[in-house]
């Protein structure tokens, strides 16, 4: 046989240590870019929650001012 690589084309080529640790960092590369992109969306909709309960605190401090209630509510 002539061909050096002739096992790896009849077999492929194996898999050592780093090419095993190479592959496992690459998904968890992947599942940390997921993991971010729901941490912002999540951020997103925890900020938008925060300044609706603002404004209706807001509009019950007004009705609240309207109807004549002097305590805090």
């Amino acid at each position: 046989m002539s061909d050096k690589n002739w096992f790896q084309k009849k077999w492929g080529t194996p898999k050592v240590p780093i090419d095993i640790l190479l592959d496992r960092v690459e998904q968890l590369e992947d599942r940390l870019m997921k993991l971010e992109e729901e941490n912002i969306e999540t951020s997103n909709v925890l900020y938008e929650l925060m300044e609706n309960i603002r404004a209706v605190d807001n509009r019950i401090d007004i009705i609240a001012e309207h109807c004549g209630v002097n305590q805090d509510v």
